[in-house]
């Protein structure tokens, strides 16, 4: 049986702007995530994000049908680091995907100092 694992998601908001005008996040809380797939991206995936994003893509997570959460732009942990969510999320059709899983979100590593 095909199983997911936690996954937390951690939540910021802007609390102002540096010299240079990019916008400085504060950390306002976390949440467990239960159920989710974790991958490691595909070669096309790579390629695909490092040209739309200029961001490697390492993983792609499975997120289950029923989840509500904002998954764009979002920092998340799991297997001990913390990985920066990267793009658009792709859902597809509930009723046309057999499983659990419709819709996969890829995320890249996360430095301190930004994405």
């Amino acid at each position: 049986m095909i199983h997911g694992i936690d996954v937390t998601i951690i939540t910021r908001q802007e609390v102002g702007r540096d010299e240079l005008g990019e916008p400085i996040l504060e950390q306002t809380g976390t949440e467990i995530v239960h159920n989710i797939l974790v991958a490691p991206s595909s070669d096309q995936e790579v390629t695909e994000a490092y040209n739309l994003y200029g961001a490697k893509a390492v993983y792609t997570l499975g997120i289950p049908k029923d989840d509500t959460h904002n998954w764009k732009d979002v920092l998340v942990s799991f297997f001990g680091e913390t990985w920066h969510t990267i793009g658009e999320p792709t859902k597809g059709i509930d009723a046309m995907i057999p499983l659990e899983w419709n819709t996969k979100v890829r995320v890249e590593t996360y430095h301190e100092n930004g994405k």
